[in-house]
């Protein structure tokens, strides 16, 4: 140990442990990248396993160095060409990192390692550290042949590798985590590897690659990703500055299948790109939430003009023969008018009333629940839940009743209409890119069953499609009339077919596919 005296020595130590420890990133990369293919908790043993390896592979060889120099010379002859066991060695490690490194980036480039799942994703424990053990074992012979020719003393060598070993053993986590963590770094990593396993093979066969090439190489490549990373987090910083709603929203329109507002033209419809990630009735259900607090109470609740109620005036066999007729369970029970509620009614009560007694008694009846139409949709789930099944009544601001809301409405403004057994679908599909719609149809589930979004105005006081095109039309159309709504790659057909004294009762919409730039524009036919 007389060297530890000797300053010179010192320096030397320091240097070689720097040289095996920048020899050794590649065999801790590639390390890196086998132990990602075991399960979470054999990673961390797989890593030092094959490190300690590693370390004890260098320590024997150092030991042997007098047997390693003797394998420069020749071994094997073919023809004009001989071999001694460093390039065999060199040769049969060039090999294994050509071959392992071009199976492995195959698998990233086709995406099988990203998609496998469950047990199959996993290799054998034994299996990874046999490939570790080979890796070592090429990339030892630099790392001695290295120490042998820097310094002269054995236990200086030995300190050296280990002191690296320990270092790199230290640093293998975070640099795992880091390589697994950025794709992008893993395909560069085997890039290297892949480079260095043909400048071992082409040294094993006698053609001397300047290390410095390589270097230059693989700085340049890390440079260029280095920046490669920092712009990346540069976007994601800038994206994270937009307020989350708007990012939120701007995710979910994407997996609906629509254009975002701010967003890149939208591809045409036939293309596979277009296809939603959710299907039809998902689609449906999933906007229904979304928008389900920002929707009026108007869009949801049955009209005053489609309720059905019970006037005390009438007959009892008239009110005996509505109530049979009618498939509902509550009906609000009147006197003259609707908006003069005395009661809410449910079915059978009030049958069993008329057969027994032969009239309604009012003390059975229930109070009735009237709700403000500005009240929010919301609020109004909370009042719903509170009537224990009731309906509610909705008026407007001179105490006259507009509508009633049932928790079906509620449910039918999420999953779409299920129409009672005196009702007929809104929305009839007669053929493909043609519907026969309901002028009382929704205007929500229309938009989404059209695929468009231009059709729900929020600032406009409308929820129906009655009156979406009362407002397009500026009047009340007459039978025939038709208007267009042109998008950039459609254009929708409105016509009217039927109505229903002042009211647009039935309309049918034909969509036309186009290739145009042109802007949405709205046009009147007569």
């Amino acid at each position: 140990m007389e060297w530890m005296v000797d300053p010179s020595a010192w320096v030397g130590l320091l240097t070689l442990v720097i040289l095996e420890i920048v020899l050794g990133i590649d065999n801790l990369i590639f390390i890196a990248i086998l132990v990602e293919k075991l399960p979470p908790a054999l990673r961390d043993r797989a890593r030092v396993l094959g490190l300690s390896l590693a370390l004890i592979m260098r320590l024997v060889l150092l030991s042997v160095m007098s047997w390693l120099i003797k394998l420069t010379d020749p071994l094997v002859a073919l023809g004009p060409m001989s071999f001694s066991g460093r390039d065999l060695i060199l040769i049969v490690g060039g090999f294994f990192l050509l071959f392992k490194g071009t199976l492995e980036l195959h698998e990233r480039v086709e995406g099988k390692a990203v998609h496998a799942t469950g047990a199959r994703m996993h290799a054998s424990f034994w299996v990874i550290v046999t490939q570790i053990v080979i890796l070592d074992a090429v990339f030892s012979i630099d790392a001695v042949i290295t120490a042998v020719g820097m310094v002269d003393h054995l236990s200086i060598m030995m300190i050296a590798v280990t002191i690296a070993i320990g270092i790199m053993l230290v640093a293998s986590k975070p640099l795992t985590r880091f390589v697994n963590a950025h794709p992008t770094v893993v395909i560069l990593c085997l890039g290297f590897l892949m480079m260095i396993g043909f400048s071992l093979l082409a040294e094993g066969f006698g053609f001397t690659v300047p290390k410095g090439y390589l270097y230059a190489a693989i700085t340049f490549s890390v440079s260029i990703e280095v920046l490669n990373q920092v712009a990346r987090r540069n976007m994601r910083r800038i994206e994270t500055i937009r307020p989350l709603r708007e990012r939120t929203a701007e995710g979910v329109m994407r997996m609906l299948g629509k254009r975002p507002l701010m967003g890149p033209e939208p591809q045409q419809p036939d293309t596979e790109e277009a296809a939603p990630v959710f299907g039809d009735e998902e689609r449906y259900m999933v906007s229904g939430v979304l928008t389900l607090g920002d929707r009026s109470i108007n869009s949801i609740m049955t009209p005053r003009t489609d309720i059905s109620w019970i006037d005390l005036d009438d007959d009892p066999a008239e009110q005996r023969e509505q109530i049979a007729r009618a498939p509902h369970s509550f009906f609000p029970v009147c006197r003259g008018s609707l908006d003069e509620v005395i009661g809410i009614g449910r079915a059978k009560e009030m049958i069993a009333d008329l057969m027994t007694h032969g009239h309604l008694r009012l003390s059975r009846l229930r109070d009735p629940i009237f709700v403000h139409e500005s009240t929010g949709v919301l609020r109004l789930m909370d009042t719903l839940k509170r009537s224990k099944g009731q309906l509610v009544l909705i008026t407007d601001e001179f105490g006259a009743v507009e509508g009633v809301v049932t928790p079906i409405d509620v449910f039918e403004a999420i999953a779409g209409e299920f129409p009672d057994e005196d009702e007929s679908p809104d929305i009839v599909v007669e053929g493909e890119d043609r519907w026969r719609v309901d002028g009382a149809a929704d205007l929500h589930h229309l938009e989404l069953l059209l695929n468009t979004d231009d059709l729900v105005d929020e600032e406009e006081g409308y929820s129906t499609l009655a009156g979406y095109l009362l407002e397009r039309f500026g009047h009340l159309p007459a039978t025939g009339d038709s208007c267009e709504l042109r998008q950039d790659h459609a254009t929708f057909t409105f016509t009217i077919l039927r109505l229903d004294g002042r009211r647009i009762a039935t309309v049918q919409i034909e969509r036309t596919y186009h290739q145009t730039d042109d802007t949405s524009d709205m046009s009147e036919h007569d």
